[in-house]
């Protein structure tokens, strides 16, 4: 079925329709509500739910842009919305984990889907691994984060960077991430 065909029968709230629009993206939507969920039962409650929110909400798509992407967006603040409801977001978090080491920005996108690291980024403290997941892979501005978090543009910040840190020193116990060697100079006397 094709994209078009998908979204007129689910405007139609055609049920074939609707489940072959699950079945095509629910797979990488859960993989966006694993990423923000305190465990799998979780993700699969916001999958549910954000699609629950996708079928209502289809008649708003107007082909501006990636379907996927929108359900993505969807879904990501069905997660933010799950995790304010049940107050998970506001666990406290032990600012003793953000040591002095740095991740390059770079590297964060290009290294974030493999599984293990997946998996690592899901050992952080959940409101780390939130702003995390919303600026380092979903590209949302700390400005845009705060807004959806109800907290300080600082915050965001401050939380992102302390998540960047925790980060890679999980990775680094993993021996997923390995830190460069110190360059040696010889202290030898120069001529």
């Amino acid at each position: 079925m094709t994209e078009e065909a998908l979204l007129q029968g689910c405007r139609k709230n055609n049920a074939a329709a609707q489940k072959a629009l699950y079945d095509r993206y629910s797979h990488k939507m859960f993989a966006v509500c694993y990423r923000y969920a305190h465990n799998r039962e979780d993700a699969e409650d916001m999958l549910q739910e954000g699609f629950i929110k996708v079928f209502s909400q289809i008649h708003k798509f107007e082909n501006r842009g990636a379907l996927e992407g929108w359900i993505r967006r969807i879904m990501i603040h069905t997660c933010i919305n799950s995790l304010k409801k049940n107050k998970r977001f506001t666990e406290s978090v032990d600012l003793i984990h953000a040591g002095s080491l740095q991740v390059r920005e770079e590297s964060i996108p290009s290294i974030v889907q493999a599984k293990e690291v997946v998996e690592c980024i899901r050992m952080l403290p959940l409101g780390y691994r939130t702003v995390l997941n919303l600026y380092a892979i979903e590209g949302f501005s700390h400005r845009e984060i705060a807004d959806m978090l109800d907290v300080e543009e600082s915050t965001s910040r401050s939380q992102y960077t302390r998540a960047k840190a925790m980060l890679e020193d999980i990775l680094l116990r993993k021996n997923i991430l390995y830190k460069p060697k110190e360059p040696m100079y010889a202290a030898i006397g120069s001529r």
